[in-house]
């Protein structure tokens, strides 16, 4: 009894031992080992930086509660195991709770979901099965982050038009790095860069610029930059993207040679061009002819290698445009027409700028063609949908047009690209050229692999649109005539991001998750198998390692 007695205190202590062991291990020597194909649980090394930066205890507050089917549990875990990872990399805690906004005081309550709302977190219905019948339920699929003094929102439930609820939830599951990552980077952020938007070239007739600076004034610096005020590259090379947004002069030689040099420094160019003229004032009654114009950057593209057509491409897949079709007293009568002038495209390439986002809204694109220029890698980002066509200039332009519906036989050409982004080792343009007068021969550079070009053939990208009723313009991505909107800020915010910092946060966009769902046919067939296997197996098992060892003490003490 006493040998029996001595044996069990001598694994105790061994038990405890290890324990003691394994907790110092975890304390002194912590890590993680993520076993997963896709590294699930591995955060992006840029991720890690930024957490690594926090200075002060971060809340995280989930708005996705309640009593959710099994796909938003998914999405809701998958939220807490994201924070939890982003604790264990912190220097800070990082903590989670959930709050349901329908469950706040009366007071307080229509305020709180107001201001979700400024976060791009508007509330969802929800229809979820339940017996024999369904009931609706109200979810607010965000997160608000916030430290000591400021807080950030953030949606994350984000998909692509035309997936269906399963794709939604794996690419807003695969995006939740990013989208956390973010929001935490802005409230602990304390550089702006600097963006800047070539002027004096009639570029921002339309909204003065209010849709970039809208669009970008919480994480960046935006400026305003007559071309003719620069007198060296070095003068541009404190901006770290340079926009050319619809310019409707020409640039001069010695303009475009600043470009030039700008991208060869390592610079990042946003080129939004119109190559026709379009003046819609005029475009009632019988219309009007749009026409190819020079902006005098074609050449600078084509050596870059991407030259924009002397067209106009129409969608099957298109928007609307307001038109007035009377008067009822003294109001004009404001209706929206199709106008397959204006595209929603809605098919975008899977790479950190386009992933994830919903359509995105042209008007008057032009078609592109790549040219052979050595070194650069061509990628297009977002299509056109499969029902396109491509007018070649001079385009009849009239209103008069919307009344007839287009002939889908005519719409046959199908994914256009419609914007394309340029990197690798750009060729100066001015490469066995004459320099313009004036500049600094030595300082002229022939090529360079730093910076990116992103090039489009709509210079109203990124334009606002304008309140027909105030004349003025209204926040980008809202369309007063479409209650679904369109994604051209997110756009212009992830083109700005993954300019500046390519190998940065925008980069963990690329994780993807497989969704691998069961074989029917299989399940169907092996269920009563694997349910035995995975049911009554243990417990045999458990039983006969049992009676073996009830055996064994029993054949040993009778000796």
């Amino acid at each position: 009894m006493k040998q029996h007695s001595k044996g069990l205190n001598q694994y105790l202590l061994g038990f405890l031992g290890l324990a003691l062991i394994l907790i110092l291990v975890h304390v002194l020597l912590p890590f993680r080992l993520d076993l997963t194909e896709e590294r699930r649980y591995s955060l992006h090394p840029a991720s890690i930086a930024v957490l690594q930066e926090v200075e002060s205890p971060i809340e995280v507050d989930i708005l996705l509660t309640g009593k959710l089917p099994g796909g938003m549990r998914r999405l809701q875990r998958s939220i807490e195991e994201t924070i939890r990872t982003f604790n264990a990399y912190s220097n800070k805690k990082i903590s989670a709770s959930y709050l349901d906004p329908l469950q706040l005081p009366q007071e307080v309550r229509e305020d709180y979901i107001v201001g979700l709302a400024e976060y791009g977190i508007n509330p969802t219905n929800l229809f979820v099965s339940e017996g024999a019948g369904q009931r609706s339920q109200m979810i607010f699929p965000g997160v608000v982050v916030r430290d000591e003094l400021f807080e950030v929102g953030t949606l994350v439930l984000k998909g692509e038009k035309g997936m269906g609820p399963d794709e939604i939830l794996n690419l807003s599951i695969e995006n939740l790095e990013f989208e956390l990552i973010n929001s935490i980077r802005r409230l602990i952020n304390k550089q702006k860069y600097a963006v800047g938007m070539i002027v004096g070239h009639g570029e921002m007739e339309e909204d003065d610029g209010f849709g970039v600076v809208e669009g970008l004034i919480e994480d960046y610096e935006v400026y305003k930059i007559p071309m003719e005020q620069a007198k060296s590259v070095q003068d541009l090379l404190t901006f770290e993207v340079l926009m050319i947004k619809g310019p409707k002069e020409a640039y001069t030689e010695r303009e475009i040679y600043l470009l030039d040099q700008y991208l060869m420094h390592g610079g990042n160019l946003v080129f939004l061009i119109d190559q026709l003229a379009i003046d819609l004032k005029q475009a009632g009654g019988d219309g009007t002819v749009g026409m190819p114009f020079e902006t005098g950057l074609e050449g600078l593209l084509f050596r870059y290698g991407i030259r924009i057509n002397k067209d106009l491409i129409q969608d099957m897949n298109f928007g609307y445009y307001p038109v007035v079709a009377g008067t009822f007293g003294d109001q004009s009568q404001i209706v929206p027409l199709p106008w397959p002038f204006h595209i929603q495209a809605g098919l975008m390439a899977a790479h950190p700028i386009t992933k994830g986002l919903d359509q995105i809204s042209f008007r008057f694109v032009s078609s592109m063609d790549t040219v052979k220029a050595d070194g650069v890698k061509k990628t297009p980002l977002i299509f056109s949908s499969e029902y396109s066509r491509r007018l070649s200039a001079p385009v009849r332009i009239a209103f008069e047009d919307m009344a007839e519906p287009p002939n889908v036989a005519q719409f046959n050409l199908q994914h256009l690209p419609l914007l394309y982004l340029l990197d690798g080792e750009f060729t100066s343009f001015f490469k066995n050229r004459f320099l313009p007068d004036g500049v600094d021969k030595e300082e002229f550079l022939e090529s360079g692999n730093k910076g990116s070009v992103l090039v489009a053939g709509d210079g109203s990208l990124f334009k606002s649109l304008i309140d027909e009723k105030s004349g003025e313009p209204i926040p980008l991505g809202v369309d007063p005539f479409d209650e679904m909107g369109n994604a051209n800020r997110e756009l212009l915010q992830n083109v700005i991001s993954f300019l500046i910092e390519p190998e940065g946060i925008m980069a963990s966009r690329a994780k993807s998750f497989k969704i691998r769902p069961l074989n029917k046919v299989k399940v169907s067939q092996e269920k009563a198998y694997w349910q035995t296997l995975n049911v009554a197996f243990p417990v045999a098992l458990v039983l006969i390692v049992g009676l073996a060892k009830i055996y064994w003490r029993k054949r040993r003490y009778t000796k």
